[in-house]
């Protein structure tokens, strides 16, 4: 959600946090703000509502020098969009930027106040900074050690960099619940919630854990554990390069990485197919071989998108394994009184692995009795990941577009991949997992041909870019491909959709149906087809505005545009079958002049509840 930026330097570090903060715009943002020490010792802070390019125009003219400071795009929760409660926030000596949401933040607010403290902001973020100087003032004691004692009066998911401007040398930088890394660098050090914000000022990365305080200065870092006792944490060298993250000749991020989808595939398929006939998982062992032959059930929790991958998942573990499986949604999942099933095995899937809600379910499974944990993610050194017993890497490569497009592909090739190595391990088909190698190798051409049909898309998509409500059908593995239809849809280009099984249509949602409302149809060729012409027919005789996504012509009535798509096996048919529907719900947004890499209120990683 919110970015984070902050360093300590030997040189002036606003143009550094200017740059730095702009490359954590696609985080998702309503706001801006930086604060140094210049060189008297003073705070000096510059905060504005909108984008980056706002800040940097109200520093532009101001001769801003400092050797330390911070910065922070924000995501508002507590408080309306504001220079008020933009950070960071300051008391007196200390300033403060802060991701997550502290809990109790109204119960300390109204004892701060009583102490004599003014309130500038609705934020609770500035509760924050108040109680640590009045804790500072009250026992005159370090920040550091302030700091142990007040983080116990917190309740909440956050992270957090403050900095003193009685002690301008070093910044303490705090991860409860939220990521933050420090970057290190050659006689200047980092830190970001997020490594996009460093790369090309260092490679070289520390992930802190749930409940470090790390003090960062100039050559030497410090890291404390939640037991308040010094730890070494491991050294991590990247290998992204900033370049490969750049729009090139793409107008946005998401058009690009829709067109990296076959590439991202076959990166996820590297090494992990043996010799054409088996699946191969290098990140799992015996423990997990074990696991597979005695599981009974499978429980997946996801959000978003993740939770669409899922739902094409269970169908793949109970048609294909012959494995009962169900799906949640992660909030839901949190919130409620849980009976689990005999011998169930847990998965979590996440594009970042940092979502809040599947990090919360996944602590809370381990208090369950499942046989064990296992997490489907793009990023390995994620609290996802580190916090699970095992994990598989999508490696779909950095996703910058808010919409999720190649994670959410790669994510169901690994489940497919899955699916088959536990009917394999499970020994109950052998011919199962080397159909399934067989018809993955040919992936990533499926689709190459899938985005060839780019101008019959946009020509769709020029008709369709008016309207304001939409409906997406599919049926059986395709109607959680419908709802991915629809989710795209909402996100970028701010179009009402709903999503459909095709059989649901007599229960209520064909009364909708009118010549104003386009309806979305997904119909590969497969056992179901014919009933979803019958569907088709009912929409056509009431004058619905029918699309037919096929592989089959289908031109039943005049009010029918079929695109016709080209063939694709039927296990991967959800997987190709999403690719025209990300295309779609693109050059409709595009149409629309939407901001389709950073769409109104919404972020990238989800890592508040």
């Amino acid at each position: 959600m919110c970015g984070i930026v902050a360093a300590v330097t030997q040189r002036n570090i606003i143009s550094f946090l200017l740059e730095r903060i702009q490359r954590l715009e696609y985080r998702g943002y309503d706001s801006a703000g930086l604060a140094l020490i210049n060189q008297n010792n003073n705070f000096i802070r510059v905060r504005c509502v909108g984008k980056v390019n706002e800040l940097i125009k109200k520093t532009k003219n101001k001769k801003l020098f400092g050797k330390i400071g911070l910065a922070h795009t924000r995501w508002a929760t507590h408080g309306k969009v504001s220079e008020e409660n933009t950070h960071p926030h300051i008391s007196s000596n200390i300033a403060i930027v802060h991701n997550g949401i502290i809990e109790n933040s109204f119960q300390i607010r109204s004892f701060l106040e009583k102490k004599g403290y003014i309130f500038y902001s609705d934020t609770d973020t500035e509760v924050i900074v108040h109680l640590l100087h009045w804790e500072q003032k009250k026992t005159g004691k370090s920040l550091l050690e302030i700091m142990h004692y007040s983080l116990m009066k917190l309740k909440g998911n956050y992270s957090m960099v403050v900095m003193d401007s009685k002690n301008s040398s070093k910044l303490i930088a705090v991860c409860s619940g939220s990521p933050l890394i420090i970057g290190l660098g050659a006689g200047e050090n980092f830190i970001a919630s997020d490594q996009i914000a460093l790369l090309g000022v260092t490679k070289h990365f520390i992930y802190l854990k749930e409940g470090d305080i790390a003090i960062v200065k100039l050559k030497k870092i410090k890291i404390f554990n939640q037991n308040n006792c010094i730890v070494q944490r491991k050294i991590i060298e990247s290998d992204i390069k900033y370049e490969y993250i750049k729009k090139g000749k793409y107008k946005y991020y998401m058009e690009k990485e829709i067109y990296e989808q076959p590439k991202s595939i076959r990166n996820t398929l590297k090494n992990r197919l043996k010799d054409n006939k088996t699946i191969y998982f290098p990140e799992l062992g015996k423990k997990e071989t074990n696991i597979f032959l005695h599981l009974e059930h499978i429980h997946i929790v996801a959000c978003g998108t993740s939770y669409h991958a899922a739902m094409v998942a269970k169908h793949w573990f109970e048609s294909l394994a012959n494995i009962p499986c169900d799906v949640e949604v992660a909030s839901e999942f949190t919130s409620r009184k849980l009976a689990i099933r005999r011998k169930s095995f847990f998965v979590t899937l996440s594009q970042s692995g940092e979502t809040a809600d599947t990090l919360m379910a996944l602590r809370i499974s381990k208090k369950l009795g499942y046989l064990g944990n296992l997490t489907i993610c793009n990023m390995k050194s994620s609290s996802l990941v580190q916090e699970s017993d095992s994990y598989l890497l999508t490696k779909a490569g950095v996703e910058i577009g808010v919409a999720s497009t190649k994670s959410f592909t790669t994510q169901l090739t690994v489940l497919l991949m899955l699916v088959a190595k536990i009917v394999s391990i499970k020994k109950k088909e052998d011919n199962i997992e080397k159909k399934i190698v067989k018809i993955l190798t040919v992936l990533p051409y499926r689709i190459e041909e899938i985005l060839k049909t780019k101008k019959a898309i946009q020509n769709i998509a020029k008709k369709l870019y008016n309207t304001k409500n939409m409906l997406f059908l599919g049926r059986n593995d395709q109607y959680p491909i419908a709802m991915e239809g629809a989710l795209k849809l909402k996100e970028i280009a701010y179009i009402h959709a709903e999503a459909y099984p095709c059989g649901e249509l007599k229960h209520g949602p064909l009364a909708l149906i009118d010549k104003d409302i386009p309806i979305i149809i997904i119909a590969p060729k497969n056992s179901l087809l014919e009933k979803t012409k019958k569907n088709i027919q009912e929409i056509c005789t009431r004058g619905g505005l029918i699309y037919v996504f096929s592989d089959e012509e289908i031109n039943l009535e005049k009010n029918i545009t079929c695109l016709k798509v080209p063939y694709v096996e039927e296990i991967i048919a959800p997987i190709s079958y999403v690719i025209p529907l990300q295309l779609l719900a693109y050059y409709i947004a595009l149409s629309k002049g939407t901001n389709i890499d950073q769409p109104r209120n919404l972020a990238k990683s989800v890592t508040v509840e």
